[in-house]
């Protein structure tokens, strides 16, 4: 098969082997709800999704949704959050999200990029989450991983999320960003890693620019 010559080409061949690599690939945030997803992601900033998992269940047992969230200060939010990096900073975003959300939102998530963006400790990768794994909405989340792939496969030249984000979006379907910012986080996690890609393992190798094999 040729290799692709362009960074659109690859990306599309990026997306259909990884789909065939990781075909359920989900979200590795415990959640049951949009609220839920959103509190969990903001606390993921510069933490693991292992370390959120951990903590979440007796976050959510005290507090459920927005509004009970929203009753509090957050001061009384920490000690349920210790564990992860930043946790004072991050417990007052979570109280300032539930409060705007209660106030202009109806205690509801709200789907629109502009509406998330507005709220304390969400950016559009936050925003991007929430939307496409759990309103089922276009988003194309940019993390570490999608940046660091997207560079090695020279999707684009580009460091910056939001940027990469805009040059990636044109290249996949709207409908299908969220499953392959997903697979592409799991590749990087299980393969293509920082600090030794495992190019020898890798479904893309043989049209990555980067590949050493």
């Amino acid at each position: 098969m040729a290799r692709p010559r362009t960074p659109k080409g690859r990306a599309g061949r990026t997306h259909e082997r990884l789909a065939s690599e990781y075909p359920d690939a989900v979200c590795e945030l415990d959640h049951g709800s949009a609220f839920e997803l959103l509190v969990a992601t903001i606390l993921a900033a510069q933490a693991t999704d292992v370390g959120v998992n951990k903590l979440t269940p007796d976050l959510f047992a005290r507090f459920p949704d927005a509004e009970a969230l929203a009753e509090v200060e957050p001061e009384e939010v920490q000690p349920y959050v210790s564990t992860v990096g930043l946790f004072r900073n991050k417990s007052k975003s979570l109280v300032g999200m539930a409060r705007i959300l209660v106030d202009d939102y109806g205690g509801e998530v709200p789907s629109a990029m502009r509406d998330l963006v507005r709220l304390p400790g969400v950016g559009r990768k936050t925003a991007n989450v929430v939307r496409s794994v759990a309103l089922g909405l276009p988003g194309l989340p940019v993390d570490t991983h999608v940046t660091r792939l997207s560079n090695l496969l020279d999707l684009t030249s580009e460091t910056d999320p939001v940027k990469i984000e805009f040059e990636l979006n044109p290249m996949i379907p709207a409908a299908e960003r969220g499953d392959f910012s997903l697979r592409m986080i799991l590749h990087g996690r299980r393969v293509c890693v920082a600090r030794r890609p495992r190019c020898e393992d890798c479904v893309l190798n043989d049209f990555c620019p980067s590949s050493t094999v």
